[in-house]
Parts: C-alpha cells; sequence; structure tokens
C-alpha cells in the first residue's frame, strides 16, 4: 500500500465538493452529501483454495490499521462503528440514508473520524461484496451523520 497517495486521496476527498446526483466520479461513488474512494483493490479470488483469500483480508485490514495510526496521528483516535445493525435495519425496509444504506451492505465496521473544523466525517473500512470477488480498502467523506 502506498499510504502518502492513500492520505492524499482522503485529503482531497475532505476538501472536494459533493455531487450533486448519484453515481460515479473520478474517485469513486458519490452522490449529494459523500465521496467514496477505493483506495487499494486486490486480486480476485476465483481460482484461490482460500489461502490466498486469508492472507489478502488480513493484510487490508492491516493496511487499514496502519492508515487508521496515521489518521490518528492527525486527528486523534477514531470510534469503531459496527455496521451489522445498520444493515439490519435497512433490510427491515427503514430508510437509512445514503451513504450508510449502501456502505454497510458489504463493509461490517468502520474507523470513524468527524474531520476537525468541518461538518464532515471520514470513514475507512475493507470492502469484499463476495469471497470470490476483489477486498477494497475504502474511504468515506460524507456529511450525512451515521445511522
Amino acid at each position: 500500500m502506498d499510504i502518502a497517495r492513500c492520505l492524499d486521496t482522503v485529503d482531497l476527498l475532505c476538501t472536494r465538493d459533493f455531487p450533486r446526483e448519484h453515481g460515479s466520479t473520478d474517485a469513486g461513488p458519490g452522490g449529494p452529501g459523500y465521496l467514496v474512494a477505493a483506495l487499494e483493490t486486490s486480486d480476485d479470488f476465483w481460482d484461490d483454495d482460500g489461502t490466498r483469500r486469508e492472507e489478502t483480508e488480513e493484510q487490508y485490514e492491516a493496511d487499514r490499521d496502519g492508515l487508521t495510526e496515521r489518521l490518528t496521528d492527525r486527528w486523534g483516535p477514531p470510534q469503531h462503528i459496527s455496521l451489522a445493525r445498520t444493515l439490519e435495519r435497512s433490510m427491515d425496509g427503514e430508510d437509512i440514508p445514503r451513504p450508510w444504506a449502501w456502505l454497510s451492505q458489504h463493509v461490517p465496521d468502520v474507523h470513524l473520524w468527524r474531520h476537525p473544523g468541518s461538518a464532515r466525517w471520514v470513514a475507512l473500512g475493507v470492502s469484499q461484496w463476495d469471497r470470490e470477488l476483489p477486498f477494497e480498502l475504502l474511504a468515506l467523506v460524507t456529511e450525512i451523520d451515521p445511522p
């Protein structure tokens, strides 16, 4: 992982205007009040016996934790937020705002900071949509409060 590049991307997301409509941006998904960027994306696991997947998951969590340390130096310790209940509420029909409903579908938990001097939240999480698909280290910046 190129930690300097990841920090630059987080900084960019913290200062960038949010899109007016939901859709894709050059950074990743975005919409009114949020931007998401994949800081790192692994290979897929279609031909894996499970070994490479497990190693990759551990590496992505370590990368998230390393980036968390750097952001903690800037902004203090993060909150550790499980998104399991958010996912349950969404699946039960509750109207959970974007981007939290979307994020909860494939990120089990996030490290979360309130960005100093702004109304924005910064979240880091490790995503995987399905066992065969790549892992992603995601950064979310949003002005929408966590549910």
